[in-house]
Parts: C-alpha cells; sequence; structure tokens
C-alpha cells in the first residue's frame, strides 16, 4: 500500500486583536488564491454560542465567503477542552483535505494550537465533575493551599507551575485525582516534533508592543458600543454566570459581582468593567505572545508592513513542496 501523504495545513497565530481576521479576508480573495480554502477556528471562546460581541467572532459575511469550523457547538455551560478541540480539528482538516481545500487553522488559544502541532500527553482526559469540585475549592481555600496539595501527591509538577497559573494546577490535580497517578508520570509529546500525518507552515502576526495594545483598547471600546453589556446580560437571564466554561473568559467574566455566598449579579459600573476588559486583554496578549514563542518552526510576519504578501509568498512556497 503507498504510503499516505501528510495533510497540509497553515496555522496562522497571534495575539488578540492583532489582526488574523482581517488577514484572512485579505489573504484569501474569491478567485485569487490557488485552491480552496477553509478555516478551523482555534479560539477557545468562539465555540460558545451567544457569545459573539465579547468573542470577536468573524462576521456573517466572511463566514458565507470562507466556510469555518468549531465555531458555535457548545452553549456556555459546556466544557471544551483541548483534547476536544484536536479530536474535531483533526476531522475537519481531514475533510477539508478530501475535498480539495487547504485547512487553515486560525486562533489565539496557543494550547490548543500547540497539542494540534505536537500532540498530547497520555494523561486521562478532562473529569467535569472533579474539574468542577476542584474549581469549588480553589474558591474556598485558595491556590496555596491546593498547590500544597499538588506537592505533596506530584512534587515535579508542584516545582514547574506558578500558583498563578490555575488550569495547570487544577489539570495536574484533576489527573491525579481520577487516577492516582501523578501527571509528571505520563510521557509527554515531543516539545519540537510534530506530529505525523500533517505538513505545517506555522505563521505568526506580530506587532508593535504598544500598537498592540491601542489595538486592544479600540477593539474593547468597540465592543461595548456594539453591545457587550446587553450580551452579558442576555446571557445571564438565560441562566448562565461566571461558574460555566463561557462566561469565565476575558470580556464576561468582569462584568460579575458577588452578591452573596455563590451568587453572583452584574455590574453597574461600565465604564469600570470596560477598564477592567481591556487590561485584562493587554496582560492576555503579553502571555500569548511569550506562549507562542515556545512553538517549533514559527514564521513571524509583521502586521505593520506587508502581511498579506509575506503571507501569500510563504503559502505559495509551502504548496509548492
Amino acid at each position: 500500500m503507498p504510503e499516505k501523504k501528510p495533510i497540509p495545513v497553515c496555522i496562522l497565530l497571534g495575539p488578540t486583536a492583532s489582526g488574523k481576521t482581517e488577514l484572512v479576508e485579505r489573504l484569501f480573495l474569491p478567485g485569487d488564491f490557488p485552491c480552496p480554502v477553509e478555516i478551523v477556528s482555534a479560539d477557545s471562546m468562539q465555540v460558545y454560542r451567544g457569545m459573539d460581541i465579547g468573542t470577536a467572532k468573524p462576521e456573517g459575511e466572511l463566514r458565507a465567503r470562507i466556510p469555518h469550523h468549531l465555531i458555535d457547538i457548545r452553549n456556555p455551560s459546556e466544557q471544551f477542552n483541548a483534547g476536544d478541540f484536536v479530536r474535531l480539528a483533526d476531522d475537519a482538516c481531514t475533510a477539508i483535505a478530501a475535498r480539495g481545500g487547504l485547512p487553515v487553522v486560525s486562533g489565539g488559544t496557543g494550547f490548543y494550537i500547540k497539542n494540534f502541532i505536537l500532540g498530547q500527553s497520555d494523561a486521562p482526559p478532562a473529569s467535569p465533575p472533579i474539574r468542577e469540585a476542584l474549581r469549588e475549592e480553589l474558591r474556598r481555600r485558595g491556590a496555596g493551599a491546593l498547590m500544597q496539595e499538588l506537592a505533596a501527591c506530584d512534587p515535579p509538577s508542584a516545582a514547574r507551575i506558578h500558583p498563578n497559573d490555575t488550569y495547570r494546577l487544577l489539570r495536574a490535580l484533576e489527573v491525579f485525582r481520577s487516577s492516582g497517578r501523578p501527571l509528571s508520570s505520563f510521557p509527554l509529546p515531543s516539545p519540537v516534533i510534530p506530529r505525523s500525518g500533517y505538513r505545517f507552515l506555522i505563521l505568526g502576526l506580530t506587532r508593535p508592543r504598544e500598537e498592540l495594545y491601542r489595538r486592544i483598547d479600540r477593539r474593547c471600546a468597540a465592543m461595548f458600543r456594539r453591545g457587550l453589556p446587553g450580551e452579558v446580560e442576555r446571557l445571564f437571564e438565560a441562566g448562565y454566570g461566571p461558574g460555566d466554561p463561557g462566561l469565565s473568559a476575558i470580556g464576561y467574566k468582569e462584568f460579575f459581582v458577588e452578591s452573596g455566598p455563590g451568587e453572583y449579579a452584574l455590574s453597574g459600573d461600565i465604564p469600570g468593567v470596560e477598564a477592567l476588559v481591556a487590561r485584562n486583554s493587554r496582560r492576555y496578549a503579553k502571555r500569548q505572545l511569550t506562549f507562542f514563542a515556545s512553538l517549533p518552526g514559527l514564521t513571524w510576519i509583521s502586521a505593520s508592513g506587508d502581511p498579506r504578501g509575506q503571507a501569500r509568498r510563504a503559502l505559495e512556497s509551502f504548496l509548492r513542496t
């Protein structure tokens, strides 16, 4: 049997508000690209229905022109993790390639992208009941107490996880409680060798830091003008709150204030919420840039120069090989 050819996949990543959607729109003009293109969204919050303004989902016109996958596939109360993303992105990329198209995995959730490129560890999948119990313990006991627990059951993981990195802290404890084995005992994928079955072109969109921060502030202001407070209010009235996975996102969680033990209300200080969302978004962008720098084979393209030309030349060379 002839060996199956690896699927060519373009990864387009960048921090929030760097201009990924604008680049997609300009790069893949109808009739101007040598093959059909479909987008696989690598955004952990665009998977949620009803969360449109705060997640900056692509407009309907763009989604009608260029097919997009992994958007609006979960309710805000449902879990969605890296394992779900890799599985569904694999399905989407295989189907796109079978149709003769080029899959473009585009987004800013670095952990999803890294797992898609390099593969995942053999650690057990997420356990929503255990994760929810751990979140409640985090609220009651604090990160310091949970870090002490992790140091007792999994010292190597505790040594490499920062106490402020609550996602990795809860994940390590979740693995131990669900399997009885420390997370550090499960083999990790290679940090530099992409998994088989694919051939990757990894492009990162970058801007000068101050320019990026100004764009984040402008985007945040535009979201509030477009009706983000009303969107959050509708979700809250539908029964969703900050304990739901979707509403824990930046742009949503800042609206909630504790009104009693385990109870929340919406803040009436909209200017204060807007300032908080902008600040948290800038901090998130800084973390994204740090994370992206660890990805192997990443080529940065400057959004301040000619990003379309740079990306087009890289893609043409990639598709010829």
